[in-house]
């Protein structure tokens, strides 16, 4: 099985990539299951409501029960994983950019350590005034990290945590480019493993 993540701030375009993904390997007869971060399970609801909040305990709400969804998704993947032929993260290591500044680091080095980490890891890197556009464009209730400096900030720290195995896609240009950069990294994946 093989495990994908795929992270980037708010608007980026995390779920196009991982649908795109998806539809590469259907072609090549493979199965594929998304988990999405936060969920609807209750875990990832919570956390939901908590980032349509302001302050810092909403924040602090929002990150405990981010990282109980994901151990959920980790629970299900487990069981999930002789199933399907891929299983993809979208939100996994890079929600620890969204904590406080002086946790960024330890955090991310702490779930690092802690959570099971895939090889394949993707960022996918937009400006942050298209993503903003974007997450307008929903006509949704904003969130708290939605906010065009918030998504400044958040962009600079995950730029800062992609090393080691991190791939970076540009998505700030047209879709057709942004497949072939993918397209490349999956192709560059498939012949190493």
């Amino acid at each position: 099985m093989r495990w994908i993540v795929v992270d980037g701030i708010d608007g980026s375009g995390k779920t196009t990539h991982a649908l795109w993904i998806k539809k590469y390997y259907q072609k090549k007869g493979e199965s594929t299951l998304i988990y999405f971060h936060p969920s609807e399970k209750i875990p990832g609801k919570i956390s939901k409501a908590a980032l349509k909040k302001s302050g810092k305990m909403m924040q602090l709400i929002a990150a405990i029960f981010f990282i109980f969804d994901v151990l959920c998704s980790l629970i299900s993947m487990k069981r999930e994983s002789k199933r399907y032929d891929n299983i993809i993260f979208v939100r996994y290591l890079m929600a620890t950019a969204y904590l406080p500044e002086r946790f960024v680091d330890s955090g991310y080095n702490f779930f690092r350590k802690l959570l099971p980490t895939p090889e394949r890891l993707l960022l996918i890197d937009i400006d942050p005034v298209i993503a903003h556009s974007r997450i307008a464009a929903r006509q949704e209730e904003m969130e708290m990290f939605e906010a065009p400096d918030q998504l400044e900030k958040i962009r600079k720290r995950m730029l800062a945590l992609a090393k080691n195995n991190w791939y970076v896609i540009d998505n700030s240009c047209c879709d057709e480019e942004s497949v072939n950069q993918l397209t490349e990294i999956l192709e560059r994946w498939d012949r190493e493993n």
